[in-house]
């Protein structure tokens, strides 16, 4: 099967080690993650993790699988770009004289929509949200003129066919706990049960 890019994205219990249990499954399987953001989610005491990642449907099928047996993990998802909405973040630092002297600079920056987060006389900042591709061209275009330092966030997304899991849990919520409760039958025997 031919490999492509697919964002995964999981719901889990904000406890600790979530982290390294998760990426622990991606190492088990030699499959490698390009970005991986946790953050909050639409639900109180629910966090989402957004992962990057190159391989076949089938084997990200089986993947997030695997993930869902982890106890923490409510739901995990999978989809490809064309089913999302996604952004990835980055910072910039410029010389502050070479945005001074080249208008080339000044008119790159606005194109791209990237905004001043600090000024200093030896270097400016921006920051600017796009497509990896839109980001990597202006990385490409600020290095001509002198780039001191980049770094890019990891992906968020959005997935467009959504409710959001918020809905999910309402539904949970109606199917759980059971219509009627289920005693256990050995409960009072215990000596019974438990002597050899």
């Amino acid at each position: 099967m031919e490999k492509q890019e697919y964002t995964i994205t999981l719901y889990t219990e904000n406890s600790i080690g979530m982290i390294g249990r998760i990426s622990g499954i991606f190492s088990r399987r030699k499959i490698n993650i390009e970005s991986l953001n946790t953050s909050p989610s639409e639900v109180e005491g629910i966090h989402r993790f957004t992962i990057l990642i190159h391989e076949s449907e089938e084997v990200v099928r089986k993947l997030c699988r695997q993930i869902e047996k982890q106890v923490e993990v409510l739901k995990a998802y999978y989809n490809t770009d064309e089913e999302l909405i996604w952004q990835e973040q980055a910072l910039y630092k410029v010389p502050t004289n070479i945005i001074a002297e080249k208008a080339p600079v000044e008119r790159l920056l606005r194109e791209y929509g990237a905004s001043a987060v600090v000024i200093r006389n030896d270097y400016t900042v921006f920051e600017t949200a796009g497509h990896r591709e839109e980001i990597d061209k202006l990385t490409a275009e600020l290095t001509k003129y002198g780039l001191i330092e980049f770094v890019r966030g990891a992906r968020i997304a959005i997935i467009k066919d959504s409710a959001g899991f918020h809905t999910k849990l309402k539904q949970f919520e109606k199917e759980e706990p059971a219509p009627e409760i289920v005693e256990n039958e050995y409960l009072d025997q215990r000596d019974n049960v438990f002597t050899m």
